[in-house]
């Protein structure tokens, strides 16, 4: 009997007991659909999560701030704008936004640390207020154009490198009266900074976008394109009599050899009070929880398929003590114990792949759908900006594939190897 008689046989034979054969299929696709679930989920959220951190940079390189924290209380979209508050503030050099920033003498201690082959640092530029067409004013905070490449864009687009452009969070809408963000784009804002002096000045600037809050924060507060970040920087330092130092957000360093050199430069960053982290710190836990809920889920599966194998042993030995006069007429007309062996192990493949191909394409559906709906539009999570919460990884579903198919193989090999062992003319005497 030629391999291609073999599996067609094989495949004939599986379907001699519908209901004994469904069942076993059953549990498979339970398997197989709980897995093909919970690898999607693990591949999207991890997905997300790689393009919302790829707006900080990449791998190579270091970020590093200052030890400080503000302590600004976080308020649902802007505030009012208070001239007095903003007063006692101190401006940029007082106990306001500007604490817990990079200085001008941390740049070049940062410069002449070892193995660090460049240092680009982000100005800090904290502006008093925000004038709408109008006349309202609103307390402003701005974010750092460096992070421009991570927003999430509700309508427009992040602003560019050059122009005095700027982008404002969606929550930001109700300040003129909207609630569509296509309305605002293309809107002049006027922003108001003040000097060291206290003398205060005004810039106008154009909103190209709307962005949508990422879970790294990224867009919940207006980002500007790097000209208007100077040009703001430029004002506040007007006046300063003697050498001015500037105030960082952060700093990004360039390190030779970050893998290798990586700790050494943390290690010196500490002793200067100062925090260093690179892109894999900051996904690294949160990657490293979804993976373990993911396995946790996994583990299900696993349970399933293995409930699903032994009663693919119990199928396949039920038809081995129903089958035993045929299997020893297949010995005695010729048919070798290899062959015997063959069949009965491709019964269990095929009861494997039919279960494996049925729950990959219920995982692959469910997760699709489950995906649409909850992160559509009107979805509970479709405010999370390029939330994706499954996607497909081919490598994934091919692994998935071959693992059922090969412990559908495995468990039927018991079976298998009972019938190929059987004696043909005991066999044939069988009642």
């Amino acid at each position: 009997m030629r391999s291609v008689d073999v599996a067609r046989t094989a495949l004939g034979n599986t379907f001699r007991s519908k209901l004994r054969t469904a069942l076993t299929v059953v549990a498979i696709v339970i398997g197989s659909f709980t897995l093909t679930l919970t690898s999607g989920l693990g591949a999207g959220v991890n997905k997300y999560v790689d393009t919302v951190v790829g707006g900080f940079g990449d791998s190579s390189q270091m970020f590093v701030m200052s030890s400080g924290a503000s302590d600004a209380e976080p308020t649902e979209g802007p505030a009012e704008y208070d001239p007095e508050a903003a007063a006692s503030s101190g401006g940029m050099f007082g106990g306001g936004p500007g604490a817990g920033v990079l200085t001008d003498s941390d740049i070049e201690t940062l410069e002449g640390l070892d193995h660090v082959t460049s240092v680009d640092p982000m100005v800090f530029v904290s502006p008093d207020y925000i004038e709408t067409p109008d006349g309202e004013q609103y307390a402003m905070e701005l974010d750092v154009p460096a992070n421009a490449v991570g927003l999430e864009m509700e309508a427009g687009e992040a602003p560019s490198e050059d122009g005095m452009e700027l982008s404002i969070p969606s929550e930001w809408l109700t300040i003129f009266d909207t609630e569509d963000p296509e309305a605002v784009i293309g809107e002049t804002v006027e922003i108001g900074i003040s000097n060291v002096t206290g003398e205060q000045s005004t810039v106008e600037a154009e909103i190209v976008g709307v962005s949508e809050e990422a879970l790294s924060g990224i867009g919940s507060t207006p980002m500007p394109s790097r000209e208007l970040n100077q040009e703001l920087n430029d004002l506040s330092m007007e006046g300063y009599q003697g050498q001015a130092e500037n105030a960082y957000a952060m700093a990004v360093l360039d390190v030779d050899n970050l893998e290798a050199n990586e700790q050494t430069v943390k290690n010196e960053l500490i002793d200067e009070s100062l925090l260093g982290l690179t892109v894999e710190d900051q996904i690294g836990a949160v990657q490293g929880v979804i993976d373990a809920v993911s396995w946790v889920l996994s583990g299900f599966g696993f349970i399933a398929l293995l409930a699903a194998s032994f009663g693919i042993v119990n199928t396949l030995l039920m038809s081995v003590q129903e089958r035993t006069r045929e299997i020893g007429l297949m010995k005695a007309l010729g048919m070798s114990s290899g062959k015997v062996f063959g069949l009965f192990s491709m019964e269990a493949v095929v009861i494997g792949l039919m279960g494996s191909v049925i729950g990959v394409v219920l995982g692959l559906g469910a997760g699709l759908l489950g995906n649409a709906w909850l992160t559509g539009d009107g979805g509970p999570l479709g405010e999370v900006a390029g939330l994706t919460l499954f996607a497909v990884d081919p490598l994934s579903i091919l692994g998935i594939t071959a693992l059922i198919v090969g412990i559908a193989f495995l468990a039927g090999t018991l079976p298998a190897a009972r019938a190929a062992k059987k004696d043909p003319i005991e066999a044939l005497r069988y009642e």
